[in-house]
């Protein structure tokens, strides 16, 4: 059993940068993948990003490649959204999600979803 709690989200101008952040709890945390879906209103579910904490190999969506940077902090079972450049089309619930299988987040199949952290792009 995991617990994912999100924080971070904000209001921020086109091409400002927010970093949130998903502590992680629970057992096994080795054999998970964790990492970001978001949401728009009206919108479908979107994948935006996923660190696999065996290899630390990642994942991320084609529009937020060399913009948005994920990472996790080992000693704190932290893992990290940084995110420069952002556009109104990065508004959004953020959730963090996780799974056994990174491929599995990326088909949208999480085992573990937090709460949720709002960021809003507007000027």
């Amino acid at each position: 059993q995991l617990q994912l709690v999100e924080s971070g989200g904000a209001l921020v101008q086109p091409g400002g940068s927010l970093r949130l952040s998903c502590v992680v709890s629970g057992s096994g945390l080795s054999a998970y993948a964790v990492g970001w879906d978001r949401q728009a209103p009206g919108m479908e579910r979107e994948a935006v990003a996923y660190i696999a904490y065996s290899d630390l190999s990642t994942w991320y969506e084609d529009s937020v490649k060399g913009r948005f940077t994920i990472s996790r902090n080992n000693a704190k079972d932290i893992v990290y959204l940084q995110m420069n450049g952002l556009e109104p089309e990065d508004t959004a619930v953020y959730f963090c999600v996780a799974s056994r299988s990174l491929y599995d987040l990326r088909l949208g199949n999480y085992e573990y979803r937090g709460q949720g952290t709002q960021v809003t792009v507007a000027p």
